[in-house]
């Protein structure tokens, strides 16, 4: 199927016509999520600036500091949103292991900022269901990833010494630099 999407291989005008326009509303969509970020930001610059300023000034209280907490996590979410939709513009292809991480912080977002004095046992419940759930789909896509092999997604893991693009020099007794043990 990947050949659907390469307008090369598909004569047909009215599909390489959709594909331009879906090409053209995601890089919209980029420009726009860039924005959606950087009123972000405002918005925690001025959520911390005003909650500094009341009375008594530059102390925070919890519900300050969680307020404060919810609209950094809100910025780090629409930053995730981003990164999806680059990544989808340079691949054509949407990373399961990137969407369930960006939902893995919304969820973690909500959590922070529910107040537990006025939920109901059941909401909370269904809450850390979904927590459990998405954690447990997470740790799988990223267990499946990482059988994979680096050269396949294009990536290395920088904490192993044994991959050569980490530029660390291999440990002894390491597929990369195996020596074999003196002979007695």
């Amino acid at each position: 199927m990947p050949h659907l999407n390469n307008p090369s291989t598909n004569d047909d005008r009215l599909l390489n016509t959709l594909r331009l326009l879906n090409r053209f509303a995601v890089r919209s969509l980029a420009v726009l999520m860039t924005a959606v970020i950087l009123f972000g930001v405002i918005d925690v610059v001025w959520t911390l600036y005003s909650r500094l300023m009341e009375p008594p000034v530059f102390i925070l209280t919890i519900e300050d500091i969680v307020g404060v907490f919810g609209a950094f996590i809100a910025v780090l979410i629409a930053i995730e949103i981003f990164v999806n939709i680059t990544v989808y513009l340079t691949e054509n292809v949407i990373h399961v292991q990137i969407v369930m991480a960006t939902a893995l912080m919304a969820i973690a977002r909500k959590v922070i900022i529910l107040d537990f004095k006025d939920l109901d046992p059941a909401y909370v419940w269904s809450t850390a269901t979904v927590v459990l759930a998405m954690s447990i789909g997470y740790w799988l896509v990223a267990k499946r990833d990482t059988s994979k092999s680096t050269e396949e997604h294009g990536f290395f893991n920088m904490m192993d010494p044994s991959s050569p693009q980490s530029g660390l020099p291999a440990r002894q007794g390491d597929e990369a630099g195996r020596q074999e043990p003196p002979r007695a």
